[in-house]
């Protein structure tokens, strides 16, 4: 992060206090037992410090993605085509820069990475596609995509449910994508998560594709590589009248099949799927004072979407960075969530 002035250091963190203060209760340094989700997740604090704002003109809200950006600050995406950069400490917008197509439309954009060189690895879900972005929103590349995972007609996959998640693994050299939704002629709630090899020359080629098994009426909104090349899940899901339910799983693509020969993933027995291990249901996590504008099972919830993990605590936890969509919706909130999760 580059270096600040005394003074802005103090009055950033004046203001995150205040931030804190009004989203809800921050937490202790060890995430006391009354702040845990689960054995192997706890909540620090919830920021609404965003909710129904605007910066420079630009709705704030609509988030699908979080990534650390190379100065420490927090990139977050929206999903109709703006990328924000926001103050790590305070969470107030610093920029926003506008992505588009090649033909200047706007993309339903869903998934981030900042690469190593500061460049955006954009996913939209209108195609689906990866772009590759300069930090001012030019378009650099765009990564091929298996037929099958192409929008009906040109492939298999149903609108609005292609990918998701986006995330780099440890090394820099495999970026992976998810599906949140299942392909025509796959089984209900089995999704594909695709993968690409970075080349001498810096782009990316198609390589390994996986298959991961959501809960019933779940789908895959976000996924995040961990330290060791394990990777941290989203499943969500919604019910009218009920709510969000939103979980958070430890998933293993170390040992599954390549299915990226396998036309159709129903009645595959042989298939060796993403191993998964339920840390924390999002519902059972303490309501730290939150409040719902509609019902939820816990009022803490809302519709969840993006992810990051922005460093570790000096336990080893991983911290953990939630944020979700509010639609532009007036009964839903734009909400940050900090958790530490063991891993």
């Amino acid at each position: 992060m580059r270096l600040r002035t005394v003074l802005a250091t103090l009055t950033a963190g004046l203001a995150a206090a205040a931030t804190l203060t009004a989203a809800g209760p921050a937490g202790a340094a060890d995430s006391p037992a009354g702040q845990a989700c689960s054995p192997s997740v706890s909540i620090d604090r919830f920021s609404d410090a965003l909710d129904k704002t605007a910066y420079d003109g630009t709705f704030v809200g609509n988030f699908s993605a979080l990534a650390v950006d190379r100065d420490g600050s927090i990139a977050a995406l929206e999903d109709r085509s703006s990328l924000f950069g926001l103050d790590p400490a305070t969470l107030q917008p610093r920029s926003a820069v506008r992505l588009a197509d090649e033909n200047g439309a706007d993309l339903d954009s869903e998934g981030l990475v900042v690469d190593r060189d500061g460049t955006r690895l954009v996913t939209s879900e209108t195609e689906p596609s990866v772009r590759r972005y300069s930090a001012d929103g030019r378009i650099l590349d765009r990564l091929p995509v298996p037929s099958s995972l192409l929008v009906a007609p040109a492939g298999r996959a149903t609108a609005n449910q292609t990918f998701e998640g986006l995330t780099l693994l440890p090394g820099g050299r495999t970026l992976l994508a998810s599906m949140e939704d299942a392909i025509a002629g796959d089984s209900t709630g089995i999704v594909r998560f695709q993968t690409w090899r970075r080349t001498t020359g810096g782009h990316f080629r198609l390589a390994a594709q996986y298959a991961y098994r959501t809960d019933a009426g779940l789908g895959v909104p976000e996924v995040q590589a961990t330290p060791d090349g394990r990777l941290l899940v989203l499943e969500r899901g919604f019910t009218s009248g009920v709510g969000n339910t939103v979980r958070l799983y430890l998933a293993d693509p170390r040992h599954a099949t390549d299915t990226g020969g396998i036309e159709n993933l129903t009645g595959q027995s042989s298939v060796r799927l993403i191993r998964k291990t339920l840390l924390a249901d999002i519902a059972g996590c303490p309501s730290l004072g939150a409040t719902a504008k509609q019902p939820q099972p816990n009022p803490l919830l809302d519709n969840i979407e993006g992810m990051t993990i922005t460093g570790r605590d000096h336990t080893g936890r991983l911290k953990v960075l939630l944020v979700s969509d509010d639609n532009q919706n007036p009964v839903q909130t734009t909400r940050f969530y900090y958790l530490r999760v063991r891993v």
